[in-house]
């Protein structure tokens, strides 16, 4: 990297970022903490099908995953280290209420005080997500996210979350990615809590928007003016090589991307989705009046989560049922990949994050952070390090895509890296590592990978290489 004084004009090789752009690293509380039955912590739907066989790849489970629970003193350490000055990490609702509701566990409370405490003492702003997929089983017994009360039990959740930790913690996320909570969770079931129920679908998708909306209404009363809420999406950015492929682009991003963006915009519900999807049941029945006043409570920054592109095609045969994220949608296909992949087989193209930024200026009107980004591919520990060099040429083309979205105008405020630990990655178990950090799961040892020491240097600079922009 360009080792020039970072007080100097911007030069050919180096693309500065804005002054106070944040840099960070995010975890999930189920991928990282461990203690899954320590200090009164309830069961969430992911140990309930992480316990089920052959559910997870190679029967993982979140025991011990990198015993963060332990061990945050030293992960706060290295954050340090790497110049993070923001992390973005999820409180454990069952270890807040182990059954969803009532009883609050002080000595969970006590858990999170401790890591925000340690944050702040390191000069590293906590961002908080409330809710990143570890649903207390007695919730999802009673329903889940089918149910319409479980949004309001989020409410009261995310108020006495707030409530706790809000005289230390100004930024605050509702939900991480609802799109996968209700269409892996309760569609197709690759995801807790594994239930095929596609109509069901539907109303996970909606509860969680309410449940998002009333939060932001309950934190909002409660917050001080400098207090930002927001919400964190996976969109798919879509690729099409011609005019033909547009019609299963537009199936694919209503379903998506539309489905939460207009809802949260104030826009409702998409009419050609709702029309599209008479597999999903009756929407009139599942949205009930002045849920969408709600649901489009004003927020102050959007969370982009973004890995790669999806290419998409009509089908030759127009009745073709999807067999994939989507049971039920019709006459689309899902292409494979092209080029370099990643170790989830998942497309390498950093354009499709610049696109997606600048699409996402145009539709929703709000400051951008990119919340996830990053990698998985399989690392060695040679020598104490590890060499990742296709992490960081991943991590340095996307960076890159960032900061050419920037200079067309989008207003991105911050990046996170995915992920700071190499952790428990849900259904593929540990088998996929996307850290920036190496973690030894038999020792819990850590290694800052030269994927970690590059965002290290960029944050150092506040810039990354910049080569003309090329974004390969």
């Amino acid at each position: 990297m360009t080792t020039t004084d970072p007080d100097t004009e911007v030069g050919q090789d180096l693309l500065r970022f804005p002054p106070g752009f944040r840099w960070g690293a995010a975890t999930a509380s189920f991928q990282i903490e461990g203690a899954t039955t320590v200090d009164g912590r309830g069961p969430s739907i992911w140990d309930t099908f992480a316990a089920r066989p052959g559910a997870v790849l190679g029967g993982d489970t979140g025991e011990p995953a990198c015993d963060h629970y332990h061990r945050y003193p030293s992960d706060v350490a290295l954050m340090a280290e790497l110049g993070l000055d923001s992390y973005r990490f999820s409180l454990a609702w069952p270890r807040i209420q182990p059954v969803g509701a009532g009883r609050v566990e002080p000595r969970g409370l006590a858990f999170y005080d401790r890591l925000v405490d340690e944050l702040l003492a390191r000069e590293i702003e906590p961002v908080v997500t409330l809710y990143h997929w570890d649903l207390p089983q007695a919730l999802e017994d009673a329903g889940g996210w089918r149910n319409r009360d479980t949004a309001f039990r989020f409410a009261e959740y995310a108020a006495l979350a707030h409530e706790h930790l809000g005289d230390r913690v100004r930024q605050w996320t509702t939900l991480n990615e609802p799109w996968c909570s209700a269409f892996l969770g309760y569609a197709n079931g690759i995801h807790a809590p594994g239930v095929v129920d596609p109509k069901g679908s539907l109303e996970a998708a909606h509860h969680l928007l309410l449940a998002h909306g009333l939060a932001v209404q309950v934190m909002r009363d409660q917050a001080p003016d400098d207090h930002e809420l927001s919400i964190v999406l996976n969109f798919c950015a879509l690729t099409v090589d011609d005019d033909s492929q547009l019609d299963a682009a537009r199936k694919v991003d209503g379903l998506q991307n539309r489905l939460f963006l207009d809802p949260l915009g104030g826009r409702g519900y998409p009419r050609d989705v709702i029309e599209d999807t008479a597999w999903l049941g009756d929407w009139t029945a599942v949205v009930h009046d002045g849920d969408l006043d709600v649901i489009a409570a004003p927020i102050d920054w959007m969370g982009v989560n973004y890995y790669s592109p999806t290419r998409v095609a009509p089908a030759d045969d127009p009745l073709k049922v999807d067999d994939g994220p989507f049971p039920g949608l019709r006459g689309v296909d899902f292409l494979p990949p092209r080029g370099e992949v990643t170790g989830f087989g998942w497309e390498v193209d950093a354009r499709g994050l610049t696109a997606l930024l600048e699409r996402l200026q145009r539709d929703v009107g709000l400051p951008l952070v990119i919340t996830e980004n990053g990698s998985a591919f399989p690392d060695v520990v040679e020598d104490g390090q590890v060499v990742d060099e296709a992490r960081t040429r991943y991590l340095v083309d996307h960076l890159r895509a960032v900061h050419r979205a920037i200079a067309a105008g989008v207003d991105v405020r911050g990046y996170f890296a995915w992920s700071l630990l190499d952790n428990f990655e849900w259904a593929a178990g540990y088998s996929q590592r996307f850290g920036i950090v190496h973690v030894d799961y038999d020792t819990q040892v850590r290694t800052v990978k030269r994927s970690g020491r590059t965002l290290a240097e960029v944050i150092g600079v506040n810039a990354v290489p910049g080569n003309g922009y090329d974004v390969p």
